[in-house]
């Protein structure tokens, strides 16, 4: 089984639906959800994720052993995320060896071209799907 991270910031509103759609099609697998807030972390705790964490530390240990890491793509800008994601979580999300599944959420001044016809739920439904061929490649 990969060990699968959800990061998310805010309210943890993209977190908390990707834990739920995870939990539907993946009911066995294990999730941790690091908030860069405890108002992200109880989003996605209360989805359903197994373990949750706040703050720079769990997202740097998170990178570190994590197989899976999955979050808006702010999670490898430093300072995005209003301020919520610092340099070293950025940098440590960043140089995981973990693939990383990172959402064009288009806020913070970051906005990533190509994007603005996709809702959120189009594309927690293309997370899930590579979710799903990431699963098969054990």
């Amino acid at each position: 089984m990969k060990k699968i991270t959800i990061i998310d910031g805010q309210g943890g509103k993209m977190g908390k639906a990707i834990v739920e759609q995870l939990k539907k099609q993946f009911p066995q697998q294990e999730i941790l959800a690091v908030g860069t807030n405890s108002t992200a972390t109880a989003a996605m705790l209360k989805a359903g994720a197994d373990y949750g964490a706040t703050g720079e530390n769990p997202v740097i240990v998170a990178a570190r052993d994590s197989d899976l890491i999955i979050g808006p793509i702010g999670i490898v800008i430093a300072d995005s995320l209003h301020g919520e994601i610092t340099p070293a979580m950025a940098m440590a999300v960043g140089q995981s060896h973990a693939k990383q599944l990172l959402m064009p959420v288009n806020r913070c001044n970051h906005h990533v071209i190509g994007t603005d016809q996709m809702s959120l739920n189009e594309i927690i439904a293309l997370v899930i799907e590579e979710v799903r061929k990431c699963m098969k490649e054990r």
